[in-house]
């Protein structure tokens, strides 16, 4: 039945992969909403609030503000907060309130400017998509106002692009966290390697932009599959793996050579058809994963633990491989070093040849 959720919870929206994104780049970020919102993207999405904070609020718009439209009062509290607060930039995020009322988001980044005295952006998240679209619109954001300059080339660098808890399952490595300088410099980079579907639209701007090329991979999905391999003989068997669509791509290469009969890719989230290969699945109800699962003929399954109760006639071997944004639970990872990302990996394309900078 579509929308019928019997074992499954609600998987993280888009304005917590937006906040995911902006956590940790010293700005002033602003939720749109009564305070339910804000609550469930402290309390629930984001791992890093038990160990650190962020300058998050909550719009605290109640039944009239909301009616009424209110930007006035929100402008007026962001800007109390910025004269407070040291910020690089404030962010406004939208939830279902102002989705549903029409906010002028245009107008209302330019009032708080005007107001509070900061750059600001503005995502039209609605509370109706998953995280992954949220994520992309907040790197989008921030680079599309940030990234103007074109600076020389630092040999050897290479930007990560998708590297957040949501997307990665982990924090993320500190070699491969972005800061606001690094998005300011983005033009400063040899290379961005894309390692989420939530990066793809911005590594495709900061392409258009500056010429810099990229490429999409993940070595921490790729080195998860080598300990898979190695604990679990996947010698001849054919795998399902259900993961973020750049993980589970990394995945089925090193599967693949391993040894196994075949890998299909399936995912919950954002699935790019250039990154999809046939037999890959895209998946939106429950019924969809039970049907792939007893339909496919599989032996291995690779995905989050919560998804077996879906499918208790499976007489194959499940590997529990946590998801964030499904389950809220966190994979148990190593940090990786920028030594570790590779240079080559899978093309989008075939991206503009870089200009030099005199």
């Amino acid at each position: 039945m579509r929308g019928l959720r019997k074992y499954l919870t609600p998987f993280a929206p888009d304005q917590s992969g937006a906040v995911s994104v902006l956590f940790d780049l010293g700005g002033i970020v602003v939720v749109c909403d009564a305070g339910g919102c804000t609550g469930n993207i402290c309390g629930f999405d984001e791992p890093r609030w038990n160990e650190t904070r962020s300058a998050i609020f909550s719009a605290g718009l109640r039944d009239m503000d909301a009616i009424l439209g209110r930007d006035d009062k929100l402008v007026e509290e962001l800007a109390d907060a910025a004269h407070k607060i040291g910020a690089n930039f404030a962010a406004i995020v939208g939830t279902p309130v102002p989705s549903v009322i029409g906010t002028d988001y245009r107008a209302l980044r330019r009032m708080s400017e005007r107001r509070a005295g900061l750059p600001t952006i503005t995502m039209d998240t609605t509370g109706m998509e998953l995280y992954d679209v949220g994520a992309s619109k907040a790197y989008v954001a921030l680079f599309n106002r940030f990234a103007i300059e074109e600076l020389p080339v630092v040999s050897g660098r290479v930007q990560v692009l998708g590297a957040n808890p949501l997307d990665l399952s982990c924090t993320p490595p500190k070699e491969w966290s972005l800061s606001f300088a690094d998005v300011v410099q983005a033009s400063t980079a040899e290379k961005n390697l894309v390692v989420a579907p939530s990066g793809i639209r911005a590594a495709k701007l900061l392409n258009e932009r500056f010429g810099t090329p990229y490429e999409v991979g993940n070595p921490l999905a790729a080195r998860d599959a080598a300990e898979i391999a190695t604990s679990c003989d996947v010698e001849g068997k054919r795998v399902l793996v259900v993961q973020q669509q750049v993980a589970a791509n990394a995945m089925r290469d090193v599967l693949l050579s391993q040894g196994a009969a075949s890998v299909t890719c399936a995912t919950w989230f954002m699935m790019l058809p250039e990154l999809a290969q046939p037999g890959d699945a895209h998946l939106r109800e429950e019924d969809d994963f039970e049907q792939l699962v007893y339909g496919g003929v599989f032996d291995v399954l690779v995905g989050d633990p919560t998804l077996w109760r879906i499918v208790p006639r499976f007489s194959g071997v499940t590997v529990d491989f946590s998801q964030f944004p499904v389950s809220g639970k966190l994979l148990v990872r190593q940090g990786a070093t920028r030594g570790t990302v590779p240079l080559e990996s899978t093309h989008l394309g075939t991206p503009a040849a870089r200009k030099d900078v005199s």
